[in-house]
């Protein structure tokens, strides 16, 4: 086994093994030679299984959808476990031991391995008896230095500007003109929705269907801005329902000022 020390860590020793060989010897030496079982796959996370403990092998990432380091003092996995990970990680039956073996964490930086140490599950969930997401605290806190390469950073990306935010207060219109213009994409030219008489409608409603004809995401996905053919009245039809919530639980509404009929405003 190749075991180098990774200078400038502050202190902390952390093995740096060229991953073929973590995988064939190292990992045999810390899970234990017989009744070696896995890989499993939990979230983008390598774990394997033994009598004498388990490694955990994680990507370097700042995925939070992901398995990997949290913080200098956290590990997580997130994803459906296999049986085996659920019963290891979420505690055997109290006549075995299996509850106090170590728990070894380690991340994949291209063609090495660095080994973190070992690691406690501080918290654990499940949905029909899968696990569906760990915690884990680290014995020994990762230095800064270490827990920038191991978790690191994503590529800066160009977002568009917020110089719209100075026209909040003054000229709404044009803020939320260059807020939809340029945080949203144009879909290509599509043909227009068919629209309510535009008196029915306040200003800066009618100007977001404007401007969402082009950049229909501009409505939302999940809690967004009805369609303008999808509006509505509520069952009093005393409000205009123009938002709802993705599960239903809430809706925006404005006051029906123009003795809109009930059901729909096509």
């Amino acid at each position: 086994m190749v075991v180098d020390n990774d200078a400038g860590m502050t202190g902390q020793s952390s093995a740096a093994i060229p991953a073929l060989v973590f995988d064939e010897e190292h990992v045999s030496v810390l899970v234990g030679t017989s009744a070696i079982a896995g890989p499993f796959m939990v979230g983008g996370a390598s774990i394997v299984i033994g009598q004498a403990g388990t490694v955990i092998i994680v990507e370097a990432s700042d995925t939070p959808a992901r398995s990997g380091v949290w913080s200098a003092e956290e590990v997580r996995l997130v994803g459906s476990a296999p049986a085996p990970v659920t019963e290891r990680l979420m505690g055997a039956p109290r006549d075995t031991d299996e509850n106090s073996l170590p728990i070894h964490i380690a991340v994949r930086l291209g063609e090495e391995v660095l080994d973190l140490g070992t690691a406690k599950v501080t918290q654990a969930g499940a949905s029909d008896g899968v696990l569906t997401h760990c915690e884990m605290r680290l014995e020994e806190p990762l230095s800064r230095q270490l827990l920038d390469r191991v978790r690191p950073s994503p590529s800066p990306v160009d977002l568009p500007g917020l110089e719209w935010i100075g026209n909040v207060n003054g000229d709404r219109a044009a803020a939320l003109e260059r807020f939809v213009t340029g945080w949203y994409p144009t879909a290509g030219a599509a043909e227009p929705p068919a629209t309510c008489t535009p008196s029915r409608l306040p200003a800066g409603l009618r100007q977001l269907y404007r401007l969402a004809k082009q950049r229909p995401g501009a409505l939302g996905t999940q809690n967004s801005i009805l369609p303008e053919p999808d509006l509505h009245t509520d069952h009093l039809g005393e409000m205009v329902v123009f938002g709802v919530e993705n599960q239903g639980g809430f809706f925006w509404s404005l006051l029906n000022r123009s003795g809109i009929g009930g059901g729909s405003m096509r």
